[in-house]
């Protein structure tokens, strides 16, 4: 791994030099870990960021709150950590000062949709002369195409995500309240990815726990798109959905993941309109291959919702990987053509304001003649 983040490095400083930056200032944690192995719990939600700061040449170096200084040294392979304490020797912008200085043009690339507001009101006060340069997409390039052994790492979150599914439908039944269901998913999914864990080994610091509020609806408001579990319990006849989209999460591996079920019975209306779901998934699945412009394949999705005599939707599917939204996207005006190594979130899905929602989704990797599932799970209709 160490090689690998450290080639990750290497070819940053390439592109950064490219821009003629002097430096890129990193503060969000995904990107973090991507270049660094490193990522820390305490963030602008506290008022305690932790920044890599990547040179041209040379080493990186990371500033981040002493609290947390010996875990960054437990993950990283970068060797310069420099502690900030609060109210401290002017805390993480003395650290910044000094990595700067000396230099004449001051060019610094941020990622600036993911760089908190406060830290760039920071940066252009502190340093008025020097030129903040955008480079998302230089990062966001990056991390189209994952290596192997990246692929590796999302398989096998592939497999959490599915036990976390398992556990829930295990616990599917009339009467039993939603968040019965939810916990029943956290101790599935966290059981599988202790598997993948040693407590001697170099993956010791990540936690298997699975985490975050859980999507999950039953009855009439699966059309609550976004809706957590609550108190309601689960009755003869109704749908149950569950999306693992936001914790099907394995060292920091985020995945996209939907399946639904129906108690007891299923009516030939929701019948039907899973039905298309699974039907517009798997036109875009149909697609996907090398060459082919992402927006082709959210096309085929948009062809039957159309043809079933629905409107249009925004995407068909996400770029995944260490964030949530990666690129590119399954949506019109995207034309990135598709490469292996490309991993997407792909979905079906119809929603009825009021009355009703039918959802699929899955994360897959694209292949040298088309693609290959990281979650290979049923989803054909199912009654529980």
């Amino acid at each position: 791994m160490k090689e690998e983040l450290q080639r990750r490095i290497q070819e940053f400083q390439r592109r950064i030099a490219d821009e003629n930056l002097d430096m890129a200032f990193i503060e969000d944690a995904d990107n973090i870990y991507y270049l660094s192995g490193y990522w820390g719990y305490l963030a602008m939600d506290f008022g305690r960021p932790t920044v890599l700061i990547v040179p041209q040449s040379g080493s990186p170096t990371i500033i981040t709150p002493g609290l947390e200084a010996e875990m960054a040294r437990a993950m990283t392979w970068v060797g310069d950590i420099r502690e900030w304490t609060d109210g401290v020797g002017g805390e993480w912008v003395a650290h910044l000062q000094d990595l700067l200085a000396g230099l004449k043009s001051k060019r610094i690339g941020i990622l600036r949709n993911k760089t908190h507001p406060m830290i760039l009101e920071c940066l252009q006060r502190e340093f008025p002369g020097a030129a903040l340069v955008d480079i998302s997409d230089t990062l966001g390039d990056m991390r189209m195409v994952k290596s192997s052994e990246e692929i590796a790492v999302m398989r096998q979150a592939g497999q959490v995500a599915i036990a976390m599914c398992q556990a829930g439908v295990k616990a599917i039944a009339e009467g039993v309240p939603e968040f019965e269901v939810a916990l029943a998913v956290i101790a599935g999914g966290t059981r599988k990815a202790a598997e993948f864990l040693r407590e001697d080994g170099p993956d010791r610091l990540f936690s298997p726990t699975i985490y975050n509020l859980q999507i999950l609806q039953s009855g009439q408001e699966l059309s609550m798109v976004h809706r957590r579990s609550t108190v309601r319990r689960i009755q003869r006849g109704d749908p149950v959905y569950m999306c693992f989209c936001g914790i099907a999460n394995f060292k920091q591996f985020k995945l996209g993941f939907d399946r639904e079920y129906f108690v007891g019975k299923v009516s030939d209306e929701h019948a039907r309109l899973y039905g298309i779901a699974l039907k517009a998934q798997a036109a875009a699945l149909e697609m996907v291959r090398p060459g082919v412009p992402a927006e082709e394949v959210h096309a085929a999705a948009l062809e039957v919702y159309q043809k079933a005599g629905f409107g249009i939707c925004y995407r068909s599917g996400r770029g995944i990987g260490y964030s949530f939204l990666e690129k590119p996207e399954f949506k019109e005006g995207d034309k990135t053509p598709l490469q292996p190594g490309m991993t997407f979130a792909v979905d079906g899905a119809i929603t009825i304001p009021g009355e009703f929602g039918a959802r699929v989704g899955d994360s897959i990797v694209v292949t040298k003649t088309g693609f290959e599932y990281l979650t290979p799970y049923p989803k054909d209709l199912r009654i529980v």
